[in-house]
């Protein structure tokens, strides 16, 4: 494998992360997965979060605006812990890093630890669905579906994801604790 980067040994991801990032980036060669991904990881940079926040006082008037005011809370302080970790840590991103890793959608930072999108996601539907329990189901699925984008697209290696779904978990458990 050549390495794109300079990057110092300690920056290297451990082996079984490399391998299943570039076999879980491998699908993108198969026909539609590239593209249903990229709309995935989209949709999970916000799109899909922002139309719920809307969404949730017009369905429902008593519960929804404080459900929204929820979520914006989880979400700005996942941004500032999201924005913290990644200036420290500064791990290029796998398909920065190795040419054997395909992009599959341009990022919006330079850096992969951790993922963003998945913190958010993991978040957002923890204390949406803990308001409204009918939409366990789609937000779960959409949020597995955006954790594999990020690795599928060769945005982020698997520890990446797995630490901002447990970010995202802890930040959205604390504030389930105290603010509602």
């Amino acid at each position: 494998m050549t390495s794109k980067s300079t990057a110092r040994r300690s920056e290297r991801p451990p082996a079984w992360d490399l391998n299943l990032t570039l076999f879980m980036n491998r699908s993108m060669s198969l026909r539609g997965v590239g593209p249903f991904f990229a709309v995935i990881s989209w949709l999970g940079n916000g799109k899909l979060w922002y139309a719920l926040l809307i969404l949730l006082p017009v369905f429902s008037s008593t519960t929804g605006p404080l459900a929204t005011v929820h979520m914006a809370f989880v979400g700005l302080v996942n941004l500032l812990l999201y924005k913290v970790i990644k200036s420290q840590t500064r791990r290029p991103r796998p398909c920065h890093a190795y040419e054997k890793i395909m992009r599959g959608a341009v990022p919006l930072d330079e850096y992969s630890f951790p993922s963003g999108h998945t913190m958010h996601a993991v978040g957002f539907s923890m204390v949406a669905t803990a308001w409204f329990p009918a939409l366990l189901v789609p937000l779960s699925v959409f949020t597995v579906l955006v954790a594999l984008s990020r690795v599928i697209l060769g945005l982020h290696y698997p520890t990446d994801v797995m630490l901002g779904a447990t970010l995202g978990m802890m930040i959205a458990k604390l504030s389930l604790l105290f603010l509602r």
